[in-house]
């Protein structure tokens, strides 16, 4: 498994997708937006679920974190029964969400990707993409990566997906 965890638009997904066409085998990609995108609707603006603020504040509540739960154990369910697995998160609660991950792949080999960019750049990757909420990648830009631990760093500011994804590539051996 490969584990990808850096801010909103710092170029996670770019990475992802030239890893697998890098990666002389096949791997299954997953990311957190596409989780998100299938909790119901009612839960993406209630107190139990996810809401998202003007400022770009995230809160999650107990019923999402339920699901997140179960998302996680079938993402460690696949990558036991063989499937090669890169999934693209976004570490709200740092090395507490890192602890769940872990806690979830117990005995999988796992190499955890730590992508940086700097705020101001990702807030301008945000604005050009137009589908996030404005503030998002400044404020989660640095939360994320409090306290995780990673195998391997790349830094998105001034550097191409593809290169990022030859570091990670390179780790695997």
């Amino acid at each position: 498994m490969i584990i990808l965890n850096g801010g909103s638009s710092a170029g996670k997904s770019g990475i992802v997708r030239c890893l697998q066409a890098l990666l002389p085998e096949p791997w299954l990609a997953f990311g957190c937006d596409s989780f998100v995108d299938a909790v119901p609707a009612k839960l993406r603006a209630a107190d139990g679920g996810i809401t998202f603020a003007a400022d770009g504040t995230v809160s999650v509540g107990a019923e999402f974190r339920a699901l997140e739960a179960a998302w996680t154990e079938g993402i460690a369910a696949m990558a036991r029964a063989g499937a090669r697995v890169i999934v693209d998160d976004v570490f709200l609660g740092g090395a507490a969400s890192q602890q769940r991950w872990r806690k979830a792949l117990g005995g999988l080999d796992v190499l955890w990707v730590g992508v940086r960019c700097e705020s101001a750049v990702a807030a301008g990757r945000e604005v050009a993409r137009g589908d996030r909420v404005r503030g998002l990648a400044a404020s989660q830009a640095e939360v994320v990566h409090e306290g995780v631990v990673y195998d391997v760093e790349v830094d998105t500011t001034h550097t191409e997906s593809l290169v990022c994804a030859e570091a990670v590539a390179a780790r695997l051996g």
